[in-house]
């Protein structure tokens, strides 16, 4: 009984936490979507008809993409606990190399959905925070020249304290976040009972009446529905921090209710007076609560945008650890969550690239114009890609996955036309960063294989390696040299020029090969394999998941190879350092050679990123033309 109650107290927990890292986005909608469902440039008039069907599509948006798709369905897609796109694209990842080509493609879908989410991590913040900063215009006019400086004062502050990390104030997320969702709620009800005739909306009826009436602008509008389901691919995101079960609590006991409550009252505001469209959510509250309000709204949206900046840092993380990403430096910021990082140089991307947003489009009407595009897009891969995951994984019968995906992937493509008509107002820039991001994930991918196939020109294989050692006796130096190597199976060029160039090698060498495999976590038995190859020569293979940070002295302190047992902090490391040039033999395409290779010269480096000790290390420069 008592462990029962244990763990429904720690379920309740976990799901108040997920407030507000999961459902942050989603939550600070209600700002701003409606307002722009109405917005002057759809041609759709504040009638009570058109009301009445907004407030409809927006129900059943919530239920068919949110409740059903994610909640119900995706959710239940996890990588060994882990979600997002790239969890799920590991997940339809063949091993062996002929099945790996044949899925070329879907692969490549999914670096580019990734790629797409970093565009919506520079988006998020910037509207979130000046939607809720544009709450002061309803106070009083007197304010309108403050709200981008004040939206660019708090942005800059918020990402100030990154590099402390969101331990401290992680556990205010969840309380402020569900303050958040009971004023929601309340300002709903408040508007309800003075026109409870907009629980009539809930029909599906009027949401096909709204199109019939406005046909191509009800089109148009259905952009800016979309705002409302805006958070789907984050909650997915955030599977691995929280578990399916908080999150499915937190949506159906907070999240969802809250949400509906406040787009039927800001409808039945509207039924009342038409003119609050100017900004329905703020129109909702009294006007001695509006500063309140404000100074709420404010603490939500930087909430919503801590999440999706930490989302954005984890979304780095993983691309380095799979190879489609330059090895990063990672601030572990909590000792307890390995979630909590912070990543320096994407911190200082993503304040630029606000702070230019904000400038540039000034109001949040004119960023809603720019958002959208990226998120639809991902939700159409992701569609793609569970189709795939249904049929090999589940091994559900053709007729179904194409049954349930089809029907998930008509509401995406719907979404996602409607979108495409805000390209030239501003949808652009999250596309832009998206195909800036494939073409460096793509690059520094297809840079490390080119790389690797220049390598294996120069390496011996390990018999050949051992037969030198019999002929040539070498000079054995007392101690364990521990060579990394990219190959699992060939020695690596800086054993063979340690040989040729010294005529001596270490008395225990080891080549170490550190592989990432495509799944989250490697269990401690999986970690290390260990081979004889003659000679006191040994080779020692690390695997680790995608969301792990690999440390080489912990795996290998104290390893026995024959009769040496491994002091991790004695050893002598030997890795090497290429000096790429680039050439136009074939391979890549000459521009991406070079790409690469600025890359590579800013990658951290080996010995920081596996936490080797910085004075066992040798560096050997190693010439290669690519």
């Amino acid at each position: 009984m008592n462990a029962s109650a244990d763990n429904r107290k720690y379920v309740a927990a976990l799901s108040l936490a997920a407030l507000g890292v999961v459902y942050g986005d989603i939550g600070t909608s209600p700002l701003y979507a409606l307002k722009e469902t109405f917005h002057h440039g759809h041609g759709v008039a504040v009638t009570p008809a058109n009301i009445m069907g907004a407030i409809s599509l927006i129900f059943w948006a919530l239920v068919i993409v949110i409740t059903v798709k994610y909640v119900a369905f995706v959710l239940r897609a996890d990588n060994r606990g882990e979600g997002g796109i790239l969890a799920l694209t590991a997940l339809v990842t063949p091993v062996s190399a002929y099945r790996a080509k044949s899925r070329g493609f879907i692969i490549l879908l999914g670096l580019f959905g990734t790629a797409l989410l970093f565009g919506d991590g520079m988006i998020t913040p910037a509207i979130s925070v000046l939607s809720a900063i544009e709450g002061l215009n309803v106070v009083t006019p007197v304010f309108s020249p403050y709200v981008v400086p004040l939206t660019i004062a708090i942005l800059i502050a918020l990402f100030s304290v990154q590099s402390r990390g969101t331990a401290s104030v992680g556990r205010i997320f969840g309380p402020v976040t569900l303050l958040w969702f009971i004023t929601l709620a309340a300002l709903g009800i408040g508007q309800i009972v003075q026109r409870p005739e907009v629980l009539q909306s809930l029909w599906p009826g009027y949401a096909m009446h709204f199109f019939l009436d406005n046909q191509w602008f009800g089109f148009l509008a259905l952009g800016s529905i979309f705002l409302v389901v805006t958070g789907g691919e984050a909650l997915y995101s955030d599977l691995g921090h929280f578990g399916i079960k908080p999150i499915r609590l937190a949506w159906f006991a907070v999240v969802f209710p809250a949400l509906l409550l406040n787009y039927l009252g800001q409808g039945a505001l509207l039924l009342r007076n038409p003119a609050a469209i100017e900004n329905p959510f703020y129109h909702m509250a009294p006007q001695v609560l509006l500063i309140p309000l404000v100074i709420i709204a404010t603490c939500a949206t930087v909430v919503a945008s801590q999440a999706l900046i930490t989302g954005v840092f984890s979304l780095t993380r993983m691309a380095a650890q799979l190879g489609y990403a330059p090895r990063v430096a990672v601030q572990h910021t909590s000792p307890n969550e390995i979630g909590q990082i912070y990543i320096a140089r994407v911190n200082t991307l993503l304040l630029i690239s606000c702070i230019g947003l904000v400038l540039g489009f000034q109001t949040s009407s004119n960023l809603a114009a720019a958002y959208g595009v990226a998120v639809t897009t991902t939700m159409v891969i992701t569609t793609i890609i569970f189709y795939i995951m249904c049929r090999e994984r589940w091994h559900w019968p053709r007729w179904k996955a194409i049954t349930i995906c089809g029907f998930f992937l008509i509401i995406d493509l719907g979404f996602w036309t409607a979108n495409l008509v805000k390209i030239p107002h501003g949808g652009w820039f999250p596309l832009l960063i998206g195909f800036i991001g494939f073409g460096i994930m793509t690059t520094w991918k297809d840079g490390r294989n080119l790389l690797a196939e220049r390598l294996r020109e120069k390496i011996l294989t390990v018999d050949d390696f051992v037969t030198l050692l019999t002929l040539m006796y070498p000079t054995r130096l007392p101690g364990v040299g521990i060579y990394l190597s990219s190959s699992t199976s060939g020695a690596p060029p800086t054993l063979f020029h340690t040989l040729d160039h010294f005529q001596a090698v270490h008395e225990t060498l080891v080549i170490l090969s550190i592989k990432t495999l495509e799944v989250p976590h490697v269990a401690p038995e999986e970690r290390l394999a260990i081979a004889d190859l003659g000679q006191n020569v040994y080779r020692v293979s690390l695997n680790y998941g995608f969301m792990e940070d690999p440390d080489v002295p912990i795996a290998i302190e104290g390893l026995r190879l024959g009769d040496t047992k491994i002091d991790a902090q004695t050893a002598t490391y030997v890795l090497g350092r290429e000096n790429l040039v680039p050439t136009r033999r074939k391979g890549m395409a000459f521009w991406r050679e070079h790409l690469f290779t600025m890359m590579s010269q800013n990658a951290r480096s080996a010995a920081d990123y596996f936490r080797l000790p910085t004075d066992r290390v040798v560096e050997l420069g190693i010439r290669i033309e690519l």
